[in-house]
This record gives C-alpha cells, sequence and structure tokens, in this order.
C-alpha cells in the first residue's frame, strides 16, 4: 500500500524541518479532505483495473492544481484489493479513520458494495458506485448511504433492451425472439437478470442465463451453447479478460458480433484491443461518456499533469473508456463535497455525513458540467432523496475494428419498469434488515 500526499504546501515542508512552524503544518492538515483509494492493479482484472484507477487519481490531481475544492486540497491513499471482497473490505476498515477519516468510498466491485452497504451507515461514509452495486439502492429513502450514480444495471439492461427492440421494429417483435445472457458469476453478473426477466414477461422473448466462472478464461462450454441455441441476440455482462475471451469465442463459433451487446463494463478498449478486427460490429451500452481524447477535461489533464511529468499512468491512455469512467467517478465525489460547502461552509473539510448530503443535492447542469471540462462527455445530473442515481440515460457505442464510435442517440431508462422494482426490492431489504423508510425530516438533515 502506497501513500500519495497530493498536497504541496511549502508551510508543510518547512514544518518536517522547524518544530516552531507545527501550527501551521497543523492548520494545513486541517484543510485536507481524505480519500482512500480502493484499486485493483494486479491480478486477473488489472487490464481493466489500471484504466480507471489511473483516471480517478489523475481527476484528484487535478483538483489541486485548479486550487482544491474552494482552497480545500486532497489526500488519498491508494490500496490493492485485487478485485476480492475480503481484500476490499480490510482496505475499507484499514483507511476509513486515517487521515481524519475518510470523505467517501468508491468500492469499485458490486461484491464489495453489497459487504459494506452492511458497514457504511454505522461509520456514516458514503459509498459512490457509478454504474455498478445495488440496483435498488437508487431508493436513497432506504439506502441513505449508497450513490449508484449516473446508472445501475437495471438501467444498463433496460436500455439495451430498448435497444434491440427498435432494431426489430418495436418491442412488440420481440415475441417469440430468444436473448441470451452471459454473465459473470457473480453478483455483478447477476444483478441485470431481475430486470431482464420482467421484460422478458413483458415482451414474451426466451431468456437463456449463460453463466461464466470468474475470471472467465475459459468458456468453450458456454459458447457451445449459443452456437448450440442461436440466440437472437446476445447480451455480455462480463469484466476483465472474460470480455476478449468472449469475442474470440463468439467469432470462434461463428457468431455475429453485431447481435451481441455489453454492459458500460464490457465496452471499453482492454475488451477489444487484442481481438481487433475479429471484434467489429460489438456494442456496448455506455455510462453517458465513450472514449474521447478531444473533449476540455482531456486536454486539461494532459497539460496540467502529463505533460509536467504528473500523471498517473501512460499518456496514450487518457481519454480513453475506462479512463474517463475513473475521472468521472472522482467527479462525482468531489461535486458532492462542493455541494456540502454551499451548505455547510465554503472552503471547509466536510465530514461525511456531510458529503452525503452534498450527493443527495447535486444539481449539476449542462452549464456547470462545461465548466467543469465535460462538455460532450456528461449530461446534467441531479439527485435527490428518492433519487440516488440522478441520471438514467445512454448511447449505443460500437467497435469499428479500431475505434469505438457512438451508434445510437440518448435512450433513458424506463421507470416505469425500474421504479417499482427498485421501490419492492429496497422494501424486501428494508423488512430484512428492520429498517424504516426515511422521513421528510430526515432527507432534509
Amino acid at each position: 500500500m502506497k501513500v500519495r500526499n497530493l498536497v504541496l504546501s511549502v508551510s508543510l515542508a518547512c514544518a518536517a524541518l522547524s518544530g516552531a512552524l507545527v501550527p501551521t503544518a497543523a492548520m494545513a492538515q486541517a484543510k485536507e479532505q481524505f480519500f482512500p483509494v480502493l484499486v485493483y492493479r494486479t491480478g486477473a482484472y488489472a487490464p481493466n483495473g489500471v484504466p480507471f484507477a489511473n483516471g480517478y487519481v489523475d481527476y484528484l490531481k487535478l483538483v489541486n492544481a485548479r486550487g482544491g475544492i474552494n482552497g480545500v486540497k486532497l489526500l488519498f491513499e491508494e490500496c490493492e484489493t485485487g478485485y476480492d471482497t475480503a481484500r476490499s473490505v480490510e482496505c475499507y476498515e484499514r483507511l476509513k479513520g486515517k487521515n481524519g477519516g475518510a470523505t467517501l468510498i468508491h468500492p469499485w466491485s458490486t461484491g464489495a458494495t453489497f459487504a459494506l452497504t452492511e458497514k457504511a451507515p454505522g461509520d456514516k461514509i458514503p459509498l459512490i458506485t457509478t454504474g455498478y452495486g445495488r440496483s435498488e439502492s437508487a431508493d436513497g429513502t432506504i439506502f441513505k448511504w449508497n450513490f449508484p450514480l449516473l446508472g445501475t444495471y437495471w438501467t444498463g439492461a433496460d436500455i439495451l433492451v430498448q435497444h434491440v427492440a427498435k432494431k426489430e421494429g418495436g418491442a412488440a417483435n420481440l415475441k417469440g425472439k430468444k436473448i441470451a445472457l452471459v454473465y459473470h458469476d457473480s453478483p455483478f453478473g447477476k444483478e441485470p437478470i431481475p430486470l431482464l426477466q420482467e421484460r422478458a414477461k413483458m415482451h414474451g422473448f426466451e431468456l437463456q442465463l449463460l453463466p461464466v466462472t470468474a475470471p472467465g478464461v475459459e468458456q468453450k462450454a458456454t459458447w457451445l451453447q449459443v452456437r448450440q441455441s442461436r440466440p437472437d441476440y446476445t447480451l455480455l455482462w462480463g469484466w476483465g479478460v472474460m470480455n476478449s475471451t468472449a469475442l474470440k469465442e463468439a467469432q470462434a463459433t461463428g457468431y455475429p458480433r453485431e447481435k451481441m451487446y455489453g454492459v458500460w463494463w464490457s465496452g471499453a478498449e482492454p475488451d477489444v484491443k487484442d481481438v481487433g478486427q475479429g471484434a467489429k460490429g460489438y456494442n456496448a451500452v455506455t455510462l453517458q461518456h465513450g472514449t474521447d481524447k478531444n473533449a476540455p477535461i482531456v486536454k486539461e489533464i494532459l497539460a496540467k499533469l502529463h505533460d509536467k511529468g504528473q500523471g498517473t499512468g501512460p499518456k496514450d491512455e487518457v481519454g480513453e473508456t475506462l479512463y474517463l469512467r475513473g475521472v468521472v467517478s472522482a467527479a462525482m465525489g468531489v461535486e458532492g463535497i462542493r455541494a456540502a460547502q454551499e451548505r455547510f461552509g465554503k472552503g471547509k473539510v466536510m465530514t461525511g455525513e456531510q458529503v452525503r448530503w452534498g450527493l443527495e443535492n447535486l444539481n449539476l447542469t449542462q452549464a456547470k458540467l462545461d465548466a467543469l471540462g465535460f462538455k460532450g462527455v456528461m449530461r446534467p445530473v441531479s439527485t435527490s432523496c428518492a433519487d440516488h442515481v440522478g441520471a438514467s440515460a445512454a448511447r449505443i457505442h460500437t467497435w469499428d475494428g479500431s475505434k469505438w464510435e457512438f451508434t445510437s442517440d440518448w435512450i433513458e431508462a424506463d421507470q416505469q419498469i425500474i421504479r417499482p422494482m427498485v421501490k419492492s426490492t429496497a422494501g424486501k431489504y428494508a423488512a430484512e434488515k428492520k429498517l424504516t423508510a426515511r422521513t421528510p425530516a430526515d432527507c432534509q438533515s
């Protein structure tokens, strides 16, 4: 585990040399907001874990280069999890009380999110799960400390079904069709199943469930089943090496890649680069952004960090899909702090409780996002006590053999389907845990 102090302060440096300046150093320390950073830079999932960890860390560095959040600088410490739930919990426990206490936590895996959901309320640390985690945690009246910002797996699955329905000329034409789900046999991979089952019941298509044992390097039996059943569409809910393996097996069995659609964790450069032309035509839903090397935020990171030798990873990955996922995820936490400061005091270090309030009251208009450098990358995000997601629209991008290109308009997830599922599942969780829904007064606290 490596500590990286992002605050470059003359007073701190002087304090190391002179005991007379200890009060000045203490004041500087009091103006730091601590970010534990759970990463997986090693192991089977490292090819995908490294770029978004780099993007996340680079954004924290950029905020400091901009002067912090109203003068409050950011401090972070990485802890390697290897995408393992037990190690993730260990990292959380090790870091949560350091440097004045954790501001927030990105668990960076659905398994870890399930485990930490039980701990966060007692520790008063918000969990940000951008595009992953528990889909029912969209309901902030039950899941006070969970923030699945920008989209849940039910959001992604619903948008994919809408997209293939449009391909077929309308939802009515899905009747009698067959849709396969090739999924990582873990909490992550199982998350979309309830939504897909609901959609199958509504439209009359057959849903074929094909689990893949982690990490997903052996899929020959799975794709033999695909070859035998010949589904009209195949959805891929994979991560890491599972994704490129699936595309290679699809190529080997002759399954058309243009009939394959991945979740946003199955649609980035590491998933397709080794397959190249063999992945041409493969599609994935995006978490708002795709790859954009010309975005203002990308140009600023390159100018202020990488051109000065202060970037975290290789320069050529800046702006790629997973790198931007890390940037966007970090920005959500930073803007939660900024919103909290508006209520509890500009230029002050925020507690976990105050940051939780900020995350629940995000109002990121397009003008605000554009000013932060996210023009063309993100659309508005607005959260509330009842809605901890804040945005539920996405686009499809397609691999053309050498790069990702957007191939759909924005598609809004159907809340008439999702909202009752969220309410029902969150209600069952509340009954199991003996929780009561938050009152209007609690929503204002």
